[in-house]
């Protein structure tokens, strides 16, 4: 059964990583999809969503920019109707010691993270309060539930995300519009590689990696798996939720216990 069949999703940061995984499972169970980003996609998941979508579109536009954003937003909407599924993947890694960090970098994070959240929700919102509906869904992360070392403005940002999504279920579900969060560990991802593909960045890479309890990052794949059943209607009863997708990397932590235990 196609879980989305008739649905129409938009998605920020499509041309790679989270976003395109999150267009081509949306695509896969029957809605059309358009996607937003700062950069045509070339190839990957979303041209394959795009292949198999009924309809689809795509915008470039920074998500900071609120006149470029409220453009895309409805050029693709003329193209393929209502919005019934927004999907807020944009984002870019980045951060430092407060102490150190330039203030022009804090504001590009947080602008890109929290913001642009905040400004592509503000001109679809009207669409759902329109039709009666939808579901929102912010890719924060669980560095917005707890602290990492060198985070600052991302983990900031990502934190605003998380109560950002418990206000506007707040303020928005009386109006039949569901607003949930995803908070996914560490995923393969090009933004992923940005950060920890450089040889200095070897050894932090495997800890972090043995830090998530399934012993390994996460795929793209697998937070859009999760982007799926919040945006279908099996989620219906789901407001406000923030659901980690993170192989139990805020589950706790291993200290060798278990193993003594004989749970080698």
């Amino acid at each position: 059964m196609a879980r989305l069949s008739g649905k129409i999703a938009l998605v920020t940061g499509a041309a790679s990583g989270i976003g395109a995984a999150c267009a081509l499972r949306f695509a896969q169970e029957g809605a059309a999809v358009a996607g937003l980003d700062l950069r045509e996609p070339t190839e990957g998941d979303w041209v394959r969503g795009a292949q198999l979508a009924p309809r689809s579109g795509f915008a470039l536009a920074d998500v900071r920019d609120d006149a470029a954003v409220a453009r895309a937003v409805a050029s693709l909407r003329d193209a393929v109707g209502r919005f019934d599924v927004l999907v807020n993947a944009a984002g870019v890694a980045g951060g430092g010691p407060v102490h150190l960090i330039e203030p022009a970098e804090w504001d590009r994070v947080v602008d890109v993270n929290l913001k642009g959240s905040f400004l592509v929700s503000r001109h679809v919102l009207p669409g759902m309060l329109e039709a009666g509906g939808g579901s929102v869904i912010h890719v924060a992360s669980i560095e917005g539930l707890e602290g990492f070392e060198g985070g600052s403005a991302y983990n900031a940002s990502k934190g605003g995300v998380v109560l950002l999504t418990r206000n506007m279920a707040i303020d928005y579900g009386r109006h039949g519009i569901r607003v949930n969060a995803l908070c996914p560990g560490f995923i393969e991802t090009p933004l992923l590689g940005s950060v920890f593909d450089m040889p200095p960045m070897d050894e932090v890479r495997t800890r972090i990696a043995a830090a998530h309890q399934l012993g390994r990052f996460g795929r793209a794949v697998e937070v859009a798996n999760a982007a799926l059943f919040l945006a279908s209607d099996e989620a219906s009863f789901v407001s406000g939720a923030v659901l980690t997708v993170d192989g139990g990397f805020t589950a706790g932590h291993r200290f060798g216990i278990a193993e003594l235990m004989g749970l080698g």
